[in-house]
């Protein structure tokens, strides 16, 4: 029998707000992250703008030895990971370590501490790098400090599914409850790579937007969009077993109910123009939580901002919804956050129970030319007030990965 699974604790750190309830408030009143960048020198770059985290104290959260031997990734995870198991009000002799699991991805690692390494090893010699080169840029070590920090005894795992790796995350998290291998899991993603090759990396890949001005940059499915924005930040949840976290007296946010994982098998960038495995993915989802898609109120869509995946989003979601379409709302958040990457689907997975939680659809901020390819309800500019009882959240990444996250209303 199929065990029930509820959110229990949540932790973010993102461009707009470095706790989960200075970003949903921010993400209610349609704040824009999206800024002059300041990571790397933008005179090297193009682009001369991203999303990054902002006015974040690590040694609030970390020790100062801990924050130095970890890349920027590993301490966004772990800094969400503990205001999610603090909020989650976790006491240890309440919870046996033995079913407390990891799994927390990331698309790229510790490029920041690769790009640093390289340069002192061309400058001093290859033998000079740090000891700590290998754990601060290795993508399992975010899963790893977080289990070493809180105690985590049960299974550490790290997905890596570029875009998607936060909601797979989740998602294989959430099977790890439901099928009864164990009984909490912390899961998210985590992701920083405004960095010197970042940048330039997915610049030169034609992926980032051609506008310098951030409220024409990050504008989903926009007629005039060009392209995504670089963010950085973590999403971090906590998953439980209903009758365990019952027991404890435990806050619940919302309930996951169903998880869609499919691949493309077509490009190792490009969505395959008939959106074959979001189709998939979505119905994947829709079945696994034993609904259909009436029943679903609002899509946080991936919405990129880049021209084919809005396009092929919005035929996926069109041919998943056909007979409902008047009734669904979807928004892309990345309008707000910019692309987060790897922590995409897990920020937006938090977003979706808030969602749930308060009944309101966050909007899609800066949308002014409608596309007639892309002729869904956006929620433009402003969010409204809805009674949804099932979100859905997409995720998809380069390599043709698809992820779908169906919560349900915890009432």
């Amino acid at each position: 029998m199929k065990r029930r699974v509820v959110i229990t604790g949540m932790g973010v750190v993102t461009p707009v707000g470095n706790n989960v309830n200075d970003m949903w408030e921010n993400i209610k009143d349609g704040v824009c992250g999206v800024g002059e960048l300041t990571l790397v020198n933008k005179n090297d770059h193009k682009i001369k703008i991203a999303a990054e985290v902002k006015d974040l104290n690590f040694e609030d959260y970390v020790v100062k030895k801990k924050v130095k031997h970890n890349d920027r990734f590993a301490n966004f995870a772990l800094i969400a990971a503990i205001q999610a198991y603090e909020d989650a009000d976790i006491h240890k002799d309440e919870v046996d370590p033995d079913e407390l699991g990891v799994i927390v991805g990331s698309g790229i690692g510790g490029l920041q501490t690769y790009e640093n390494e390289f340069k002192r090893a061309i400058e001093k010699g290859f033998d000079k790098v740090s000891p700590f080169f290998v754990p601060m840029t290795i993508s399992n070590l975010a899963a790893g400090n977080i289990a070493i920090e809180l105690g985590a005894k049960g299974i550490c795992s790290s997905v890596v599914t570029a875009c998607a790796s936060g909601s797979n995350s989740i998602g294989e998290a959430f099977k790890n409850i439901r099928d009864g291998y164990t009984t909490m899991m912390i899961a998210g993603g985590t992701e920083s790579c405004i960095t010197h090759l970042g940048i330039g990396g997915f610049t030169s890949l034609t992926a980032l937007t051609h506008s310098n001005d951030p409220s024409r940059a990050s504008i989903p499915f926009d007629a005039e969009r060009s392209g995504f924005v670089m963010g950085e930040g973590a999403g971090i949840i906590i998953l439980e077993e209903l009758e365990h976290a019952k027991k404890r007296g435990a806050r619940i946010y919302g309930e996951m109910v169903g998880y869609g994982a499919t691949c493309d098998a077509y490009h190792i960038t490009a969505l395959p123009e008939d959106a074959n495995g979001a189709i998939r993915c979505m119905n994947v989802a829709l079945k696994d939580a034993s609904i259909t898609p009436k029943d679903i109120g609002y899509i946080n869509a991936h919405g990129t901002a880049t021209t084919l995946n809005d396009k092929c989003e919005t035929l996926a979601i069109k041919n998943v919804f056909h007979d409902c379409m008047d009734d669904i709302s979807v928004s892309s958040t990345k309008s707000m956050t910019g692309h987060l990457l790897g922590a995409s689907g897990a920020v937006e997975a938090i977003i979706s129970l808030k969602s749930l939680q308060e009944g309101f659809v966050p909007p899609t901020i800066n949308y002014k030319v409608k596309d007639p390819e892309c002729d869904l309800d956006v929620v433009p500019n402003v969010g409204r007030k809805k009674n949804i009882n099932y979100a859905m959240s997409n995720s998809f990444g380069f390599g043709g990965h698809n992820a779908t996250l169906i919560f349900k209303k915890w009432q």
